[in-house]
């Protein structure tokens, strides 16, 4: 079966100790890069998670080929 590799956009709090370690634990499942707008930020998790591809652009996530599908977290504020 093919290992379907993630990107969150907005790897925040939320995604520290739920999705992000999910999707790494999850059978065929691997998170393969994250985005946030503060880089040393989307840096310091990627780092911390193990994850090979971090990104302060939401657009080049998106477009990373090596991206099968993406799980947007955005703050809830946002979306009121």
């Amino acid at each position: 079966m093919k290992i379907v590799k993630w990107g969150i956009i907005g790897c925040g709090n939320v995604t520290e100790v739920k999705s992000g370690p999910a999707f790494q634990k999850t059978p065929n499942s691997a998170l393969v890069a994250v985005m946030r707008r503060d880089a040393a930020l989307a840096e310091d998790y990627a780092k911390r998670h193990n994850v090979p591809k971090w990104y302060s652009n939401a657009v080049d996530l998106i477009n990373d080929p090596e991206v099968d599908a993406v799980c947007l977290y955005c703050n809830a504020s946002i979306i009121s």
